[in-house]
Order: C-alpha cells, then sequence, then structure tokens
C-alpha cells in the first residue's frame, strides 16, 4: 500500500476528482446489473466468492486454501476459479507442469495445496464452466477474488481484510485503496479479519491467523530446517506479496533478523535479483517459492503456512450453502 493510501494528504486531495468518477463509474456499473441491464450468470453449483474492496494483498489465497481443504473434509468437491493474474490470459486448467507465466503464482500454489481442480481465465463464467465440463463431479465452485466480478452469480460472499492495514484513509482509487465503499461489506455475508484486531462490520467476523515455522529447502523441498538451525546465522528475506511487512513481521516473531527486500505483488524473479543478495541464506514465502529461480551459492528457504481461524468457518459457509441451495 503506497504510503499516500494511509492517511488523507494532499496527494489524496489532488485525485479527489478522479476517485469521484471512479465511485459514479463504480455505482453505475452495480446499478446496471442489479436491474439486469447488464447479464449476470448463474452456475449450476454453489458458488462462493472470497474476495476484498482493497487493493493488494489480504488474505484471500490462504483462506480460499483453508476453504477447499475444509469442504473436501466434510464431503464436498470443490473446484477453484481465478483470474490468474500475470498469466499469459487464456481460459486453461492449472497442471502440474503449468508455470507463473502462464496461469500466474497463485492458483499454482491453491493447485499444489489443495491438489482440487484449478482453472484461469479474464472471464470467471468460462472458468467455471470448462471447469464444470472438465470435473463434472465438482458440487461447489470458489471464486480466488472476484468480489468485483458481477458478471458471475454468487451465492455466498467471503470478504477478507487485512486487520493491521485495514481500508488505508478510506478512499476509492485513485485517492485511496478501496476497490469499493466500505458500505458494500454490510452486503457480504462473512467477513475474515487477517490477524488478531477486532472490527465492528454487522456482519459475522471471524480472525484468522497465517501459522508456520517449518521451511523448506527451494532446491529440495523434502528437505527441512527448524527457526533454532537459522536464528544463529545471518539471513536476508525476500517478499513479492501484497503486504511484504506482514512476511517479515512474522520471521521476527520466530526470532529471526533478516536484512529485508520488498518487490511488487507478484514479482517476476530473476537471478540477479537473488545474486544480488549479500547473504548467502534467503528466507521467502511459499508464493515466492512457486516463481523464484535457483542460484548457485545461495541457499534459499520458503516457509509454507496455513490459516487458522478463531471461530468455526466451515461450519458458517456449510450452514449458508444450505440456506441458499438445500
Amino acid at each position: 500500500m503506497p504510503r499516500s493510501w494511509k492517511s488523507f494528504n494532499v496527494l489524496s486531495l489532488i485525485l479527489l476528482p478522479a476517485t469521484l468518477f471512479f465511485l459514479l463509474g463504480s455505482h453505475i456499473r452495480r446499478q446496471l446489473f442489479r436491474y439486469e441491464l447488464l447479464k449476470s450468470t448463474k452456475i449450476e453449483v454453489p458458488v462462493i466468492v472470497v474476495g476484498n474492496i482493497t487493493v493488494g494483498g489480504t488474505g484471500k489465497t490462504p483462506t480460499v486454501i483453508a476453504l477447499a481443504n475444509a469442504l473436501k473434509a466434510y464431503g464436498y468437491i470443490p473446484g477453484i476459479i481465478s483470474r490468474g493474474y500475470r498469466g499469459d490470459g487464456q481460459e486453461q486448467e492449472v497442471l502440474a507442469n503449468s508455470v507463473p507465466s502462464q496461469v500466474g503464482d497463485e492458483p499454482i500454489l491453491i493447485s499444489k495445496k489443495t491438489l482440487s481442480p484449478v482453472w484461469v481465465g479474464p472471464s470467471r463464467i468460462k472458468a467455471a464452466q470448462h471447469l464444470l465440463t472438465r470435473y463434472p463431479n465438482v458440487n461447489v465452485i470458489i471464486s480466488d477474488d472476484g468480489l468485483q466480478h458481477y458478471a458471475l452469480k454468487r451465492d455466498i460472499e467471503v470478504i477478507v481484510i487485512d486487520g493491521s492495514r485495514k481500508f488505508g484513509n478510506g478512499f476509492l482509487l485513485p485517492s485511496g485503496p478501496l476497490r469499493e465503499s466500505k458500505k458494500r461489506i454490510h452486503e457480504c455475508d462473512l467477513a475474515v479479519i487477517n490477524g488478531s484486531e477486532r472490527l465492528d462490520l454487522s456482519i459475522p467476523t471471524i480472525n484468522m491467523t497465517l501459522v508456520g515455522e517449518i521451511f523448506h529447502n527451494l532446491s529440495n523441498p523434502d528437505r527441512t530446517c527448524n527457526v533454532s538451525d537459522l536464528c544463529r546465522r545471518e539471513v536476508a528475506a525476500i517478499a513479492g506479496i501484497g503486504n511484504p511487512e506482514r512476511f517479515f513481521l512474522h520471521l521476527e516473531s520466530l526470532g529471526l533478523k533478516p536484512k529485508t527486500h520488498s518487490f511488487p505483488d507478484h514479482h517476476e524473479y530473476s537471478i540477479s535479483d537473488i545474486t544480488s543478495i549479500e547473504q548467502d541464506i534467503i528466507l521467502m514465502t511459499e508464493k515466492d517459492a512457486v516463481k523464484c529461480p535457483i542460484a548457485s551459492g545461495k541457499e534459499c528457504w520458503f516457509l509454507p503456512v496455513h490459516a487458522e481461524f478463531n471461530a468455526d468457518l466451515i461450519t458458517n459457509i456449510i450452514e449458508k450453502l444450505k440456506t441458499y441451495r438445500g
């Protein structure tokens, strides 16, 4: 999140006219869908959208992974659709040999962590239709992001909020980080707060914590190490995610003191990005590991994390699935 989005300032004021146009355009677009002047398509199975109203990472991907795995444990067969950001823009399935330049980094991570069918494409309707044609036994679709993709009708909306950054200065783009007004939250079914913060949102709220302390070697993921193996060594940490600071703070909470290097979200790493780092031991997120090249002379480790919730997320979802579809 740019510094100018964290508070109201001169730049925010200068950009207010553009923000008003954005607000007007967003409102008109929603009304066109609401009054069916723009077509919204209903898929033959329940659709759960996991999204946000802010630009940047809030924790949607670990929420999608946790939800898909929990639904599987309860006997559902979920399929997952995604835009495939930074991919080649083609409608396609995420396969074992897919690479980030084809399908994006997050869909590859979701596929590996859930072992569920994953389909990407600029049209989530077509992605869902292709997935259901290929996997007719899938009985629930999870949309990774897409809260503003109103062309696809949804049965349940889960909004994910970064507890530390919240809504920045509270303004819509480009004066602030909001894609839609905060009033949009009240229309969602459930809010997941990434962090321990308590927010009064007038809808059911669940807190999420990302947990992980076992590192895996980038060259050989079966090789692991504990935090104690790294505490006495000089390490660096890289992060090309929506909120790099959250990852760095997590490492510090484990007792590590890395030299940190932030990259843009979805950054495509090059060899020089890695070799230019002074330290020989480099720590990264699992999302970074998907697209990080192996550089000789560097010992790279990634940290898998999983989402834990302070309430029963899946019970809330299943009850709503029963309410909507019986």
